[in-house]
């Protein structure tokens, strides 16, 4: 059995078989499921066991849209993010975050088909330390901004900074980063940019919009046999297969409360961990 809130405040206990009505019962729980920590399934099709939440602020770090309650993840993700706020504490600025995964993983009623094993983070390019949110409705009305030019089909060096290579670096060097996402033309940036040490590099993806926040991916935890490893990256920087990206307009940011296509079936293992 779950238990769910309505909108009048009342507490409903359903049942695995979820009426039509509750197109997303994964949304409607608001608590973890208790256990041990596991990430189970794939990505894209998954659940997590034993998440933990990130607290809303802390050094180096400010969560954004709480509303969404979507500020759980596996306890390394939690503590890779409070980590790496720490880092861009030391001089980069503000770290804004954005949706991790939600209190027990599974699919999202809108915004991702990933996300949903609790080893997905997104963090915004919006580095300005001088904003000061007094209550959470003020998160709820700040857009993260593209650094995208649409008029060079490039970047806009009023906005993109040395301070987000930086901060690219830091997160891609750390052991349990398994991939990062980013638009294609800020991966070309850092491949024209970077000199010494580009190792770094091989862990920076392109892939479709990002242009505004980058999606930080990590590996399957040691503690989670159920879990799915993407395929590896390939060898090497990744600089010399930026062709094709590279040959596409700019991508308009999308509407993300748009519904996404039909999603893949779950682990059956995900079962116990929604009738938690």
């Amino acid at each position: 059995m779950i238990r769910v809130r309505t909108s009048h405040g009342m507490i409903l206990a359903l049942s695995l078989l979820v009426p039509p009505t509750f197109a997303n019962p994964w949304s409607e729980v608001e608590v973890p499921a208790s256990g041990p920590a596991r990430s189970i399934g794939e990505a894209s099709a998954g659940c997590v066991r034993g998440a933990r939440m990130l607290p809303a602020e802390g050094p180096g770090y400010l969560v954004m849209h709480l509303e969404r309650n979507r500020y759980w993840g596996h306890p390394t993700l939690i503590e890779a993010i409070r980590s790496l706020g720490h880092d861009i504490a030391h001089g980069l600025g503000l770290m804004h975050v954005g949706d991790l995964g939600m209190s027990r993983g599974g699919p999202m009623p809108f915004g991702h088909r990933s996300h949903q094993t609790g080893l997905d983070a997104d963090v915004w390019f919006d580095l300005s330390p001088t904003l000061h949110f007094k209550a959470n409705s003020d998160r709820s009305n700040v857009k993260a901004f593209s650094v995208l030019n649409p008029l060079t089909n490039g970047l806009d060096y009023a906005l993109w900074s040395e301070s987000h290579a930086h901060m690219l670096k830091l997160a891609a060097n750390r052991p349990e980063v398994d991939r990062i996402f980013v638009n294609a033309r800020i991966k070309d940036e850092l491949c024209r940019s970077t000199t010494g040490d580009r190792g770094w590099l091989r862990k920076i993806r392109p892939w479709y919009y990002h242009e505004d926040h980058f999606h930080m991916r990590l590996t399957c935890p040691a503690d989670s046999p159920s879990c799915v490893r993407q395929e590896p990256i390939p060898p090497g920087d990744g600089c010399d297969a930026l062709d094709w990206w590279l040959s596409k307009p700019a991508e308009p940011t999308p509407d993300r409360k748009t519904p996404s296509a039909p999603k893949p079936a779950l682990p059956t293992e995900c079962r116990s961990v929604l009738a938690d």
